[in-house]
């Protein structure tokens, strides 16, 4: 029921997001419905209304991927928001979460520095982090272990906002990724409890949950104001490992021959 009403919610939201005139249709006199109305996604879809509506009621039906296909190109959705919904209409298993890294990648964490890199889970708990990483954003073995987490870091944690430059564009995109992985995962108690914490301790984390928009990681240039070595630049590598695939390496390397120079102070 958990996904049932997790694709619901993304399908509304998507349709609302539509205009008529985005779909070809004429809008009319007396039109009250923000974007799309049901019966024109449907028309549009070559489906009936009424299943339509059992998608958006979160009925327990079954979606065929020729179905899911139109309902992509009439809602003009985005390669990752595609394979967002096809994630929530297949009702893809949730993965176990490995709660230590092994002992290899350990040890490559360790050797990318000076290069800022840690390990992630899917709700993103650091595992992992190397010296260069904790120069940059503090240490976190000197953190609580349930703060140990990159969104409750740059949603709750007052240092974030200065030292993220531009911390709305980074915490967007945060929270974008994390949302296509809480709501393909929809009903898992990890994500669900993080989600309840920071809607209710961040006024943004709320509003922008609320957008249901989500996003795949794309490697992304970001800025750092450091209190002690000024701006940084680095560019985000993202990696899978085979042996622990729950586990995310990210890499930073740096964006210009500054940040290049200055790494070596990270350490200190």
């Amino acid at each position: 029921m958990n996904r049932r009403r997790a694709l619901a919610d993304y399908l509304r939201s998507r349709r609302e997001r539509v205009t008529p005139q985005d779909a070809g249709i004429l809008p009319g006199p007396r039109r009250r419905t923000p974007g799309l109305r049901r019966e024109e996604v449907a028309q549009l879809s070559g489906i009936s209304v009424t299943w339509y509506t059992w998608l958006e009621q979160a009925r327990e039906i079954t979606v065929s991927r020729q179905v899911l296909h139109s309902l992509a190109r009439v809602l003009l959705l985005s390669p990752a928001e595609t394979r967002h919904l096809f994630a929530l209409a297949e009702e893809t298993p949730a993965e176990e979460t490995t709660a230590a890294p092994t002992p290899g990648l350990q040890r490559l964490v360790d050797a990318l520095d000076p290069h800022p890199a840690y390990l992630v889970t899917p709700t993103w708990d650091l595992v992992a982090w190397n010296r260069a990483e904790a120069g940059l954003i503090g240490d976190p073995a000197g953190w609580a272990p349930a703060d140990r987490n990159l969104l409750r870091f740059t949603f709750l944690a007052p240092r974030a906002r200065a030292l993220l430059a531009d911390w709305d564009a980074q915490a967007r995109a945060l929270l974008e990724q994390y949302r296509a992985g809480a709501d393909r995962h929809a009903g898992d108690p990890r994500f669900d409890s993080l989600t309840r914490e920071l809607r209710a301790a961040s006024e943004e984390f709320r509003t922008w949950w609320g957008t249901h928009d989500v996003a795949d990681f794309r490697p992304a240039r970001r800025g750092f104001d450091h209190p002690r070595l000024g701006r940084l630049s680095f560019d985000y590598v993202k990696l899978h490992a085979a042996d622990a695939p729950d586990l995310s390496l990210v890499a930073c390397l740096p964006a210009d021959d500054e940040t290049a120079g200055k790494l070596p102070q990270l350490r200190t």
